[in-house]
């Protein structure tokens, strides 16, 4: 994920439903099972439908724990930065021919687009994202990563084994399928918005519905957590170069001081949230950067300020931008200076707030009280991270969640982007199942609603 995200959770608690019926529907499962409230079919509460059973019986099969295991460690010894997982992107496709998937290749450089079913809609589509971070790990096992100064400290090394583990339990449930899975192996969620490129190179073509699941530290091994509406924040980054006019310390009245400008700039800049936000619309504003001069008697002629915002809105966030370049610019005139504001527009560094569809959201439920049973799926709190998966659901209803990988005991605790980051493997099987099962019922239900109209 773009950034460090923090996530806020008791895992102990049980999942605070609330009013269950506005967030899971009553209706009767397309397997023949009637289903509750809480989409755990009645009668054998907390065993799921017959369908998700098999699916989780055959990802748990020793065979298929050990090869997932050993493709995550592979991956994992290699790890490649945004738009360079050409060898990941070799693995996947190696892996893919083996189960006699086909797919296409290349898509935004390193991605694949692979599809498994009959060819026909309704299409979905499963989302996992390949790229590593700029981290040295820290942490000393067997399979610690080859490439100095690379990591995947986020866990998509585990997305993509997850991903790939579903494909091979989909093929083989292929004569089941009511509709074609689409599986998106995607490059640069890090940096660089893979997902726009995949979207722009027809990835999405004929999808009605795409899902995506990221590792989460905070909640023990196997759990989901997800929430309907709004996720994850907007996330921008902005730098701003104010200029004055240089000259001796000792002698400013000849100088026009960049730095009293700046440092305006970032008091008055703390006031956005304080002052102007609805103390009930989470946002942010934090200056993280700020350089100028290198002398300690010399006015520079210019200083560079830059940092992040968040919000949970598009209004807010879009609003949050605006009051960035007129507070900057405002200060920068009341002291005689000028500035220019970039917000990495072009570079793709401007994300969305993130938001579940929430019929999506409940379908992700259902499938997760099937697969690791009610009392395993967790709502959580929205996040201030940020996804380039924002941009493929502006194109079709989508969701989010998180499966849970925290195992005290062999130290899976840290949050992605430590050097100590850790997975704990027995969640691949579960990940694996999760994407089989919520792909298969997804299209048996659109398929049987398509042909009740």
């Amino acid at each position: 994920m773009v950034s460090m995200i923090v996530y806020a959770s008791n895992c102990e608690m049980d999942c605070p439903l609330g009013d269950v019926e506005s967030l899971v529907n009553n209706f009767e499962d397309q397997y023949g099972i009637p289903i509750d409230h809480f989409g755990v079919a009645e009668g054998t509460r907390g065993v799921g439908s017959v369908a998700a059973q098999e699916i989780v019986k055959v990802a748990n099969l020793p065979e298929n724990v050990e090869w997932l295991k050993r493709i995550r460690r592979r991956i994992h010894e290699h790890p490649e930065l945004a738009y360079e997982e050409f060898e990941t992107s070799k693995l996947i496709r190696h892996e893919l021919d083996q189960m006699n998937v086909s797919y296409r290749y290349p898509v935004a450089r390193t991605g694949v687009v692979a599809s498994i079913g009959n060819g026909n809609p309704p299409f979905v589509a499963l989302r996992a994202d390949m790229d590593a971070l700029p981290i040295q790990e820290a942490v000393e096992w067997e399979h610690k990563s080859k490439s100095p100064g690379k990591m995947h400290a986020c866990g998509h090394d585990a997305h993509v084994t997850m991903l790939l583990g579903g494909a091979k339990i989909l093929q083989q449930r292929q004569h089941l399928l009511q509709g074609t899975v689409i599986l998106l192996f995607q490059p640069a969620e890090e940096s660089g918005a893979g997902s726009k490129r995949m979207i722009a190179e027809g990835a999405l073509e004929n999808v009605e519905g795409i899902f995506a699941m990221h590792v989460s530290s905070d909640y023990p091994t196997s759990v989901i957590g997800s929430k309907p509406g709004p996720l994850l924040a907007g996330c921008g980054f902005f730098k701003a170069v104010i200029t004055g006019k240089g000259g001796h310390a000792a002698i400013p009245q000849h100088s026009i001081d960049p730095i009293l400008a700046g440092s305006a700039s970032v008091v008055s800049l703390q006031h956005l949230v304080s002052r102007e936000a609805n103390p009930l619309d989470s946002q942010v504003v934090s200056v993280a950067a700020f350089n100028g001069g290198g002398a300690l008697n010399v006015i520079p002629d210019s200083v560079t300020i830059g940092g992040t915002f968040r919000a949970f809105s598009n209004e807010s966030f879009y609003r949050l931008r605006q009051r960035i370049e007129e507070v900057i610019l405002g200060q920068a005139a009341v002291h005689r200076c000028t500035a220019v504001v970039d917000f990495f527009e072009k570079e793709d560094q401007f994300y969305p707030p993130t938001f579940n569809d929430k019929d999506m959201h409940k379908h992700v439920h259902r499938v997760a009280a099937d697969v690791v049973g009610v009392h395993n799926f967790k709502i959580v709190p929205p996040m201030m991270g940020a996804e380039d998966f924002v941009f493929y659901t502006e194109v079709t209803p989508a969701a989010f969640f998180y499966i849970g990988m925290r195992n005290e005991a062999i130290g899976s605790t840290r949050s992605g982007h430590s050097p100590y980051f850790m997975i704990d493997e027995n969640v691949l099987p579960t990940g694996a199942a999760m994407h089989a099962a919520i792909a298969e019922r997804f299209l048996n239900e659109h398929k049987f609603r398509t042909k009740k109209l």
